[in-house]
């Protein structure tokens, strides 16, 4: 299915298939210690703020490594990289609902997100190098299943709740699938890491591609990066705090707020299969890093204002349509922009997706202590207008770079190397 994709190759979609297999289970990883908290509260004698902390956790693994497995990436190459975190991801979850005490809980979270940003560092580049005509595409189909996960854990854990089973078979499923995705990449192809852009292009084509000015880092990268922060805490805070704005607002009951988190992940699976359409047609990546964020913007005010659960449902609808794939734009157009040093960059956008993931547990959580939890939804209207300056500053910069040449940069064919 995946090979379908423009610029792409058949001899790479088994290990794109599992690459996205991986992120269809990430997305369950992400919500599965919030959807658990009852059980994991008691099971280590501690509160929601202990999970938060756990949650955290998980942002301060990613933080610490980010930026070196990205340099790792391009040095020896993505497959180690995502085997790694797929073998890591799976020890996380079989470790958690077998941790005894809060501090083991602790050393497992500070392990999933070693793994995490592995997984980034490595799929991200990977995806790129496979489908070079489709960056947008393939790596915004990334949200995709992670947002498809998101929405089918929550119905998971009703569904062995009704059955009267352990909470941690969700958990040891997961671990399963993540085990065999590791067996499965060991023998697959990956493009060749290493490959520059062509030496010798004739007159038209150098004339069609190149770059009218040079990208800087320190201008447009460093927006990206911003980007990379605003778009993880927006749906870092969606995917922690909704549900309970649902009870303690709305007045829902546990079951109704925690299916908010299906609404708000369905929301995010229209946008990502639409945008993987529009891209190829009409629009760029730096567009809709624009127009997200005011709709992010729009739909959260609604919440704050029109405190009715029906409308509340479509705003969590809107909000996941609108926070869906704005990391992964900002990851291939970086990617594009510094095509040289995909793994650097990616890392260093993912290093500041770390630092909000420790950071909006740890700060919503302060937040939440004073008795109003709207005043957390309204920090989070902050930050999406963050968001949107930043991405307006990208889309300026971009257009005096490419100019009028709209056409991507030069990528090696994928068929031509492959890495073993």
């Amino acid at each position: 299915m995946f090979c379908t994709l423009e610029g792409g190759s058949t001899v790479y979609s088994k290990a794109t298939s599992v690459i996205y297999t991986n992120f269809f289970l990430l997305g369950m990883v992400n919500v599965i210690l919030i959807s658990n908290m009852g059980s994991l509260t008691n099971q280590w004698s501690t509160d929601s703020a202990g999970i938060s902390y756990i949650i955290s956790a998980i942002g301060i693994g990613k933080l610490l490594t980010y930026a070196y497995l990205g340099r790792l990436s391009d040095r020896i190459g993505r497959k180690p990289l995502i085997i790694f975190a797929s073998f890591t991801l799976g020890i996380f979850l079989v470790g958690i609902p077998l941790a005894p005490s809060f501090q083991v809980a602790f050393i497992l979270a500070l392990l999933a997100g070693v793994g995490n940003s592995a997984l980034d560092a490595g799929a991200y580049p990977a995806l790129a190098e496979a489908y070079p005509k489709a960056t947008g595409s393939a790596s915004i189909l990334v949200k995709a299943f992670m947002a498809t996960g998101t929405a089918i854990l929550p119905l998971m854990i009703l569904f062995i709740a009704k059955q009267e089973l352990f909470y941690g078979t969700t958990f040891f499923v997961l671990a399963a699938v993540y085990f065999l995705a590791t067996f499965l990449l060991i023998p697959a192809s990956f493009p060749n890491h290493r490959m520059k852009r062509p030496a010798k292009m004739d007159d038209d084509q150098e004339e069609g591609k190149k770059f009218v000015s040079e990208p800087q880092f320190n201008k447009e990268g460093l927006a990206l990066v911003l980007i990379g922060f605003t778009s993880t805490a927006l749906f870092t805070v969606a995917q922690i705090w909704l549900p309970s704005y649902g009870e303690e607002v709305l007045g829902m009951s546990t079951e109704s707020a925690i299916k908010l988190l299906s609404y708000y992940s369905v929301g995010g699976i229209v946008s990502v299969l639409t945008l993987a359409v529009l891209m190829k047609k009409f629009l760029r990546p730096v567009t809709i890093i624009v127009i997200y964020p005011i709709i992010t913007f729009f739909a959260i005010l609604t919440i704050l204002t029109v405190k009715i659960e029906s409308v509340t449902i479509v705003a969590a609808f809107f909000i996941g349509l609108s926070t869906a794939g704005i990391f992964q734009l900002a990851i291939a157009i970086a990617a594009e922009l510094f095509w040289l040093k995909k793994g650097r960059v990616t890392g260093l956008i993912a290093t500041a997706a770390g630092l909000a993931s420790v950071v909006m547990p740890l700060a919503t959580g302060l937040l939440s202590k004073t008795g109003n939890i709207s005043n957390i939804f309204i920090f989070d209207a902050f930050i999406a207008v963050t968001g949107f300056f930043a991405a307006c500053y990208v889309f300026v910069r971009y257009g005096k770079i490419i100019g009028k040449h709209t056409d991507r940069l030069i990528q090696p064919k994928s068929s031509t190397s492959i890495e073993k």
